[in-house]
């Protein structure tokens, strides 16, 4: 069993140096680029809980401006919700858990918002990214759509 679990972590580490490999091979724009184009809202805390990134700027499921960047997230977000906020974070750092996950109704739309824990290659936690989705219409899909079909 503990031949599995090293095995694993030997895994888990090779993937993260290939990534970090495969990232210094993009150019900021490229990188930039992938960002924006990701179906997905994405937003970056780090681990002092201050806003350091969003994408899709203007055209987001939950608005926001510039001004965002390097206030405390907790400012973010409605009083109501802070303290499930607070726990999130604090569940992370304290490594307690990686993922947090919910899904709200705006409007006639269904949005699905999922926070992940950041993690250094030691595992020391770096922030949280948070993703928006509106899944409104991927929930209605049925059967399937092969790569070719309707091109």
């Amino acid at each position: 069993m503990i031949g599995y679990v090293l095995c694993a972590v030997q895994i888990r580490n090779n993937l993260k140096r290939k990534c970090e490999k495969m990232i210094e091979n993009l150019t900021k724009e490229e990188l930039g680029g992938i960002l924006e184009a990701v179906p997905v809202e994405i937003s970056f805390v780090d681990k002092e809980d201050k806003v350091r990134y969003f994408n899709k700027e203007g055209r987001r499921i939950f608005p926001r401006t510039r001004a965002v960047i390097g206030r405390k997230v907790q400012q973010c977000h409605p009083k109501r919700s802070v303290h499930v906020v607070n726990q999130i974070l604090d569940d992370f750092k304290k490594a307690r858990r990686d993922t947090a996950e919910f899904w709200i109704r705006k409007e006639e739309r269904l949005i699905y918002i999922r926070y992940f824990a950041v993690r250094d290659k030691d595992g020391n936690y770096l922030g949280c990214l948070e993703t928006t989705q509106d899944i409104t219409e991927i929930k209605k899909i049925e059967g399937e759509k092969r790569l070719l079909e309707g091109v």
